[in-house]
This record gives C-alpha cells, structure tokens and sequence, in this order.
C-alpha cells in the first residue's frame, strides 16, 4: 500500500495601504491541504478470473505509479511556490527598493509554477480518462459474449 500525504501553506502578512503603515493584513494562504492518498496494489482473491490476475494486477500498480508520480511532481512544485512566496512575502515587509526588484522574477516563477501544476493536473485527467476507457472496455470485451444476454442484446443494437 502506498501512501502519499501532503499539505503546505504559506503565511502572508503585508501593508493595507492604511495611513499610518502599521495596521498589518495577516493571514494564511493555504496552496495545498491534502488528506491522505492511499492505493491498494492488489486485491482480494475471487475479486477476478486466476487468468487475468496477474496482468491486471500489474496494469494496476503501473497505473498507480504513474499517478503517484504525477503527484509528487505537483506537490513538489507546490511545496517551491510556498518558498517563493515566503521570500516575497519577506522582501516585501522588508521594503528594500532590491528587495522588491526581486519580488518581480520570484513572482514571474511562481507564475510559471502554477502554469507547471495545471498542466500536470491536466495531463493527470487525460491519463485517468484513458485508462478508465481502456478499463472499462477491457471489462466489457470479457463480458461480451459470456451468457449475459441483457449487455450481448445490447452490443448488437450497437452493431
């Protein structure tokens, strides 16, 4: 079993233009709270036919790897916004025209970043829409043909 658990956040405090400057805006900016994600590698015996367990098993752990690869390179570039965004939040209180120059590139990053994890995240769907496809008629072609007249009636009006 494998178990992925992550969550991150970032804590802001910065001016809120108030006339005097020391009025402070403090609150926490969550970027990921997460619970647990686990994956069971295999399952329970009569759960399928003896001939398909073992390519399906290992379809099945080829799936949940790549996913949980997909979600430690999301979280890993989750976890480098939440660093930038404590320097800008740092630079910014520190209000060193260098500082703030600075500001700009590490904004420009975390732009870039958060391009980075949607693209991830939409590389992650088109992946689980596929294999769901894939899946699902790899269940059907089994089930094509096995007796159950309801689902062959309803391949052949298909047809």
């Amino acid at each position: 079993m494998t178990t992925l658990d992550s969550s991150s956040a970032a804590e802001s405090s910065m001016d809120d233009g108030g006339s005097n400057g020391s009025h402070h805006n403090h609150h926490l900016q969550t970027l990921t709270k997460a619970r647990p994600f686990t994956t069971n590698e295999t399952y329970k015996e009569g759960d399928r036919g003896k001939g398909e367990d073992s390519e399906a098993e290992v379809g099945d752990r080829e799936v949940w790897k790549t996913f949980s690869k997909s979600f430690r390179q999301v979280q890993s570039v989750l976890d480098r916004n939440r660093v930038l965004i404590q320097q800008v939040n740092e630079n910014h209180q520190s209000k060193i025209p260098d500082n703030l120059v600075k500001n700009v590139a590490l904004i420009q990053e975390i732009n870039g970043n958060i391009s980075k994890v949607v693209s991830l995240y939409s590389d992650l769907s088109s992946n689980f829409s596929t294999m769901f496809h894939q899946h699902h008629g790899a269940v059907a072609s089994l089930k094509d043909g096995d007796g159950d007249d309801e689902y062959d009636k309803g391949e052949s009006m298909e047809a």
